[in-house]
């Protein structure tokens, strides 16, 4: 079944055309790589999957229910509620807030109390922030970032703030989680670490995942189909292996060498 489809996907921003005719199709439980050089229209592309930018044509498909289309299209907030999470090429956190209150907050999008509740401290109001505090930790502790819960976000290592912003995505009970260059930034140790953190959570969480990355060694490594974007067009997509030997991807990005590592 498929999770996530596309129909055409195009953007146009005044004259310029930043992605064409975006075709992708995800099916349950799979994890897909986007790669492309800088500017290829790979981050351009996930703003349209989440609702930061609207199509100038085309559709989005999400478990079998429209999403986005030139026509119209929903709200971020109202996207990440059908189960479509996010991480950014530069972390987003909110840095002067606790570990524990940024993972918070996204479980607060679920709550079932209302305002006055929330200003009373009613019954239901305290049971469900007790709740979620409870599943908070238990998230926190999966990332092994529980024992750091009181410090700010801001003042962890880079490594551990990649980890907290994929947590605070869980968080909001996604189906389709979708990672924009989760490595950027990290030491090969930290990359493994990445790698088994991702193959673990798609399996612990029962996600689909569509991951944009640079690190050819973490897409080869824990992808199964990838697509290639160049100058906002799928130029390739196929099976780590098929991609490496094609020859329009080494020529636009992978290069000789890296195609025969």
């Amino acid at each position: 079944m498929a999770v996530l489809e596309t129909t055409d996907l195009t953007i146009r921003f005044g004259g310029l055309t930043a992605v064409s005719k975006f075709n992708i199709s995800l099916e349950e439980g799979e994890l897909v790589g986007l790669i492309g050089p800088n500017g290829a229209g790979k981050t351009t592309a996930f703003n349209m999957l989440t609702g930061v930018y609207q199509p100038s044509e085309g559709a989005i498909t999400f478990c079998d229910a429209a999403l986005c289309s030139a026509v119209k299209a929903l709200q971020p907030f109202q996207i990440t509620r059908r189960g479509i999470a996010r991480t950014f090429q530069n972390i987003r956190l909110f840095k002067e807030l606790s570990v524990l209150d940024n993972v918070k907050i996204a479980y607060h999008q679920n709550v079932k109390y209302g305002l006055l509740s929330a200003f009373l401290h009613t019954a239901r109001y305290q049971a469900e922030e007790v709740e979620i505090e409870e599943k908070a930790l238990e998230l926190l502790k999966i990332f092994a970032l529980d024992t750091k819960k009181a410090e700010k976000a801001k003042n962890l290592p880079y490594g551990e703030q990649r980890r907290l912003e994929v947590a605070r995505a869980l968080a909001t009970n996604p189906k389709l989680l979708l990672l924009d260059e989760p490595a950027a930034g990290m030491n090969p140790q930290e990359t493994q670490q990445l790698m088994d953190l991702i193959n673990f959570i798609r399996k612990q969480f029962s996600l689909t995942i569509l991951l944009i990355e640079h690190d050819m060694a973490l897409v080869m490594g824990v992808c199964e189909r990838i697509y290639v974007l160049d100058y906002g067009k799928v130029i390739a997509h196929g099976t780590p292996a098929e991609i490496r030997r094609n020859p329009k991807v080494i020529e636009a990005y992978l290069g000789e060498e890296s195609a025969s590592a």
